[in-house]
């Protein structure tokens, strides 16, 4: 049996666990739906749009994107079953908290794996997001999720080593 303190935290770790799982999934979700989820995002802030007129190179990054997905959609759908696979690993990962929910202590080998993999998302977007032409400011949205990512997980660590003394 675990004290007030003791349970009160195993309620605050599994808590914020479930919601980064969730965020995963959704996120990986999103990657199956690529060409559809530009189109409705094109309708929203692109060219002809308030947003549009007022940011006119977020609604010409979108004409792109949705260009080159459109294509690829019609012309080329293998390389979409890419985007399926990123969305597996976004499910696989979500899967791997299953641990740390379970058994914290034991299993807080993952959650500094998952902060590994979000300090790893800054250098992939700002290495190769040149190199795929995409713009600086998408590059810092993307670096964004690494960094948004890292918050709840180092809450979640200092937790667990609370957890641990206590025990």
């Amino acid at each position: 049996m675990h004290t007030p303190e003791q349970a009160r935290l195993l309620f605050r770790i599994r808590l914020v666990l479930v919601l980064f799982m969730i965020a995963l999934v959704l996120s990986g979700a999103t990657a199956m739906a690529a060409p559809w989820e530009a189109r409705l995002l094109r309708e929203w802030f692109g060219a002809g749009t308030p947003v549009g007129e007022r940011l006119p190179a977020l609604a010409d990054w979108l004409a792109q994107v949705g260009e080159a997905l459109d294509t690829v959609d019609e012309q080329y759908p293998l390389l979409l079953y890419g985007t399926d696979w990123l969305a597996f690993a976004h499910l696989i990962i979500a899967v791997a908290f299953i641990g740390p929910l379970r058994d914290p202590v034991k299993n807080v080998w993952v959650i500094d794996f998952g902060m590994i993999a979000c300090m790893a998302v800054i250098p992939l977007a700002l290495i190769c997001g040149p190199i795929r032409g995409i713009p600086f400011w998408w590059r810092l949205i993307d670096c964004s999720f690494g960094v948004v990512g890292i918050v709840p997980l180092l809450l979640v660590r200092r937790w667990i080593e609370r957890l641990a003394a206590a025990l």
